[in-house]
């Protein structure tokens, strides 16, 4: 302890001595990052919200007129962009569904004594390494119909994965399933580490079976961590645009994000896109909201 202070009295001196006080110190490393912050998230946020209820398009001269709730209005009366969100909440369903599945099974495997155990969750992490562009090209690769290595393997012949508009969410889901599976099943090995075990003692001793085990001693003490996973998950997977836009250009994988995109930098609807920016944001909000209650409420049980 006392060696603690007099360490720390050396720091604060020797910082002294050369004119660093804690409080410079400490302004020296908080005030850029406030400004960084403020210049690069804050203010285009607002700077976005009052474009959002004008004119504003980005590819002409002309000045913005203010149109007051017109796009919220229009953009909520559009069928076209209720479609989209369908399209977006079926994949997130589908992404998030599968991602806590493969996840979490692959970690009730992994949380057992294996051969190479370090190895293998070293290797299964190896997808969420790399970027999605990468990703987005090799499953085009895997799902090619004349040399794509699922087909062959699968017996599929030339069937089509991503030009099939009935399969080509699905092929999307499958190719965001695979790289984000290893981020659930790090955080439920977590989870599953931190489980007492003599709580599992104590069901052998009274002769509980594997299910009884899993849906009364597992289940329950690692559900908390698994709905931090699912709402980091699920805020992600609302947000997609890389890999549905590299992978296919079907009109039923055009999630809100792609067609956030087009109606900002293709149709240069500047206002209108900024609209419907601020409805997925307060969308996301909502849901994630949701998650959060049910998540202390799963804490306090």
């Amino acid at each position: 302890m006392a060696t603690a202070v007099m360490t720390s009295l050396d720091t604060k001196s020797r910082a002294a001595s050369h004119g660093m006080s804690d409080i410079r110190i400490r302004n020296l490393f908080i005030v850029p990052t406030i400004l960084f912050l403020i210049v690069f998230n804050i203010f285009p946020l607002i700077y976005s919200l009052g474009y959002s209820f004008t004119d504003f398009r980005a590819s002409s001269n002309a000045p913005a007129n203010f149109v007051g709730l017109q796009n919220y209005r229009e953009l909520l009366n559009d069928p076209f962009i209720w479609s989209n969100f369908a399209i977006t909440a079926k994949y997130v369903i589908v992404s998030v569904s599968g991602q806590v599945i493969v996840g979490f099974g692959t970690a009730m495997l992994l949380n057992r004594d294996i051969p190479l155990k370090g190895l293998l969750t070293t290797l299964l992490l190896l997808p969420m390494m790399l970027s999605m562009a990468v990703v987005g090209l090799f499953w085009k690769l895997l799902y090619d119909p004349s040399f794509g290595i699922i087909n062959y393997t699968l017996g599929l012949g030339s069937f089509e994965w991503l030009s099939n508009p009935d399969m080509a969410l699905y092929a999307v889901a499958i190719t965001d399933i695979w790289m984000w599976s290893p981020f659930v099943m790090l955080l439920s090995l977590a989870g599953l580490s931190a489980v007492p075990k003599h709580l599992y003692e104590a069901a052998a001793i009274d002769r509980a079976g594997p299910f009884y085990t899993f849906f009364r001693i597992t289940l329950p003490l690692v559900a908390p961590i698994l709905m931090i996973a699912i709402i980091f998950r699920t805020m992600e997977a609302f947000k997609t645009f890389d890999l549905a836009y590299i992978l296919t250009s079907q009109p039923t994988t055009e999630v809100i994000s792609i067609r956030l995109y087009k109606m900002a930098f293709q149709e240069w609807q500047t206002g209108r896109s900024c609209a419907l920016a601020y409805i997925v944001l307060i969308m996301v909000l909502a849901i994630t909201n949701i998650y959060v209650k049910y998540l202390n409420k799963v804490k306090e049980r």
